[in-house]
């Protein structure tokens, strides 16, 4: 059987480029002329369309499933419900298998897959599974968080109970503190459901294999961690299924937990025929998780000069119907949750708690993102009860070198926030908007507006990230480089199983192969299992741990390459011999000839991995423990204009100072703090996925707004280099920092405009003029 037509965008990495240098991408030009292959373009000769039911109910119990209707239809080649698994009924990423593959008989949020369909075209598969009659016993939803903490064995979503997981921290004395301070101040926040508005749908196809096998080509974040669900669920050992990744259409955290996986491999294996299966942008919406919603109570008590004394905080994440990512999520957000700033005495309790809301998992910034807004509104709230500006107060309080987190952490490498605020506080401000343009304006080109009622604001925001995983995972990446001449040319060949998402990832593998063999001609093999695992595209990881993997594989390789030259030259093992620039030279006679000459037919290979140093799980009791590999900074000013009679927002600029270690590519770089900062600026004023009792009210992108082009405002960038010791380069992640830091810049914004408490995002018009 032919393969699949699929994307050729990441198999060569073409063009110049080494560590430091904004190297071209090779999918780049692909993808601005619409000539790159997602996965949803994927096609075979005879595939089959596949297609889900799915619950109408956020909570419901199932009493029967009449399949015969659609089954009778011509074209229609299989309709499977759960009693057609051909494994294990349930799957689940972090080791928690409660998700069924296809409700048993329950369903415990709207949207969860029912049955299946496969049929010989889209059109009537969908019409099959309109056919499909399920006969449910509709119950109340469970959608109060703080009620399940309330009563977790009362209102149980899972058999385990309500609780995910309570993360407490401990330090100090939190009420002998509160008797001793000058200043108390306390806030209620609520952070709404953010999605990933990722424009690529879930989409994949699956091909049966000769050998009773499936080969999967999906959009993913993690190759074998897919693999490890699906293999159990399909009924088959993990040799058996082959996965190659598909062109990916963004990701951000809603591509880590499976959709359409299982349900495609199901219907190929029971056909016998390849099947195609894509969601349409509604159904998408119920098929990946989102950011988590959080309620937050805090409650800060500070010294007359602002210096902080104690916090006490709750979180409380909704995680939705299944586990997911919720018990790191939580982690990450007890861990961070009073951010970058020395606190002597703490107490966090931190939720993560099932509901029959949407499920929640994994998305850019990853618990950090909610924290993050609550404790800078309290730096702010802070600082106006202290008469300190929001700079001046950040900076008394803010981290150093030897300074502890929360979890007790030494901060061992970090950015010096202090220089950080200082510096963004001496960029220009912009100049006012020119009005009789009415693009410069709130509401803009509607002419809501011709300048009267607007009023600038200005705020400040800090975040911090965690890079990498925490809490004892062990962590890692592998790579496989090869090295020979191909048409007269040292090429190398670099093959592992990182998924390119969007973020660069493939140029910044090419670029360390050419920095560390002096090779120019890169080829990036296509991500899939045959390569070693290279762990999730998320967690700002990738450039940290498969740039290690890469690196330490081309150094094995290299030291081969020189082996070989002193065999080949006659030179003695420990010949002063260096591979650079294309050539062999000794550092005593100089050129000694061209890697080409020395290589001949000769090939070397290398497999490495790459491991970053170990962690810790945070204490259940008093939450310390070293949970975090790297930690990274960015700091933001936004300034906005509200039309303060009408909640109309423009936000003007926003400018940041972040510090990423290491430029590897500048370009790529300030693509991520662009990227994130918009994301940080929909979930401040638009994004929300609207939720009543259990449904969900805005699942299109009419409905559920993200930035455009014209929403995102100029940026100011200044990147700092600190190198992190411990990581390849000196690196640290930058993908998700800007993500924190910019919401709740731009929110104290609106507030210095408008003098609004706004404890909750996204902020709505009604929030500002109600």
């Amino acid at each position: 059987m032919a393969p699949p037509v699929r994307s050729p965008g990441h198999v060569a990495a073409p063009g110049l480029g080494g560590v430091g240098e904004s190297a071209p991408r090779p999918d780049g030009t692909l993808k601005v002329t619409g000539e790159f292959a997602y996965a949803s373009d994927l096609w075979m000769d005879g595939m089959l369309w596949g297609a889900t039911l799915r619950s109408p109910h956020p909570r419901a119990l199932i009493r029967s499933i009449d399949i015969g209707p659609a089954l009778a239809m011509p074209g229609v080649r299989a309709v499977l419900t759960h009693e057609d698994v051909p494994g294990r009924k349930m799957f689940g990423i972090d080791h928690t298998e409660d998700q069924p593959v296809l409700a048993i008989d329950q369903v415990r949020h709207e949207g969860e897959p029912v049955a299946l369909v496969a049929a010989d075209h889209p059109e009537t598969a969908r019409r099959a599974m309109e056919r499909i009659a399920v006969g449910y016993e509709v119950l109340e939803p469970i959608t109060d968080p703080r009620a399940v903490i309330a009563d977790p064995e009362g209102l149980k979503v899972q058999d385990r109970g309500g609780i995910t997981r309570h993360q407490p921290v401990r330090v100090g004395d939190v009420a002998a503190a509160r008797a001793e301070a000058d200043v108390v101040v306390s806030g209620e926040y609520e952070v709404g459901i953010q999605d990933q508005a990722f424009l690529g749908p879930e989409s994949g196809l699956a091909v049966p294999a000769e050998d009773g096998g499936i080969d999967l080509y999906v959009s993913t974040q993690w190759i074998h961690n897919d693999l490890k669900q699906i293999a159990p669920c399909l009924g088959l050992a993990e040799d058996r299924i082959h996965m190659t990744l598909a062109g990916v259409g963004g990701a951000f955290g809603g591509r880590e937990d499976l959709s359409m996986q299982i349900h495609a491999g199901m219907l190929a294996l029971h056909t016998g025929r390849p099947v195609k299966m894509s969601y349409n942008r509604y159904e998408s919406f119920f098929g990946h998780v989102h950011r988590h919603p959080a309620q937050m109570r805090y409650e800060y008590g500070a010294a007359a000069d602002g210096r902080l004394l104690y916090a006490d905080v709750e979180i409380v994440l909704d995680g939705g119907a299944y586990t997911s990512s919720t018990k790191n999520v939580t982690g990450n957000a007890a861990s961070l949750g009073v951010g970058p700033y020395e606190i002597p005495n703490i107490r966090i309790d931190a939720y993560g708690v099932y509901t029959n809301n949407p499920p929640c998992g994994a998305m850019r910034g990853f618990g950090a993102v909610q924290a993050c807004f609550a404790y800078e509104s309290m730096m702010d709230k802070l600082g106006d009860a202290c008469g300190l500006g929001p700079v001046e107060i950040r900076r008394r309080n803010a981290v150093s070198q030897g300074s502890k987190l929360a979890t007790g952490q030494v901060i061992d490498s970090p950015a010096p926030l202090a220089g950080m605020l200082a510096r963004l506080e001496a960029m220009p401000m912009p100049p006012p908007l020119d009005p009789s343009d009415l693009r410069n304006l709130p509401g803009g080109v509607s002419q809501t507006t011709h300048g009267e009622g607007v009023v600038r604001g200005v705020g400040y925001g800090v975040g911090i990230k965690n890079i990498c995983f925490s809490e004892g995972f062990d962590d890692y990446s592998t790579a496989r480089v090869r090295l020979e001449v191909i048409g007269g040319e040292a090429t190398v060949l670099v093959h592992t199983a990182a998924a390119e998402v969007g973020q660069g990832l493939v140029t910044i593998q090419a670029q360390i192969a050419r920095t560390e063999l002096g090779v120019q001609r890169v080829t990036i093999a296509p991500a899939d299992d045959r390569a070693g695992d290279a762990g999730s595209s998320s967690a700002s990881r990738q450039s940290y741990m498969t740039g290690g993997a890469v690196k330490t594989a081309c150094e094995a390789v290299r030291a081969g390459l020189l082996a070989l030259a002193a065999r080949r030259l006659g030179r003695p093992a420990s010949a002063d011999l260096t591979a650079t620039g294309g050539k062999i030279v000794s550092l005593s006679d100089g050129v000694l000839g061209t890697i080409e000459d020395v290589l001949g037919d000769a090939v070397i290979e290398e497999t490495r991995e790459y491991h970053h140093r170990p962690t810790a799980a945070m204490d259940p009791v008093t939450g310390q423990g070293s949970s975090h590999t790297q930690l990274a900074l960015c700091v933001h000013r936004a300034v906005v204009d509200v039309d303060v009679d009408l909640g109309l927002v423009k936000v003007v600029e926003l400018a940041a100072v972040q510090d990423v270690g290491k430029i590897i590519n500048r370009t790529g770089v300030e693509g991520q703090i662009h990227g994130g900062s918009a994301q940080g600026l929909g979930l401040a004023v638009m994004e929300e996925i609207v939720v009543s009792d259990g449904l969900v009210r805005n699942p299109s992108f009419t409905d559920y707004l993200i930035p455009t082009i014209l929403d995102m405002p100029p940026m100011r960038l200044d990147i700092l280099e600190n190198p992190d010791p411990a990581a390849p380069y000196g690196l640290r992640g930058a993908g998700e920092p800007p993500t924190l830091s910019s919401t709740p810049a731009i929110v104290a914004a609106i507030r210095n405009a408008t003098g609004r408490p706004l404890p909750r995002v996204p902020v709505r018009p009604e929030h500002i003029v109600g």
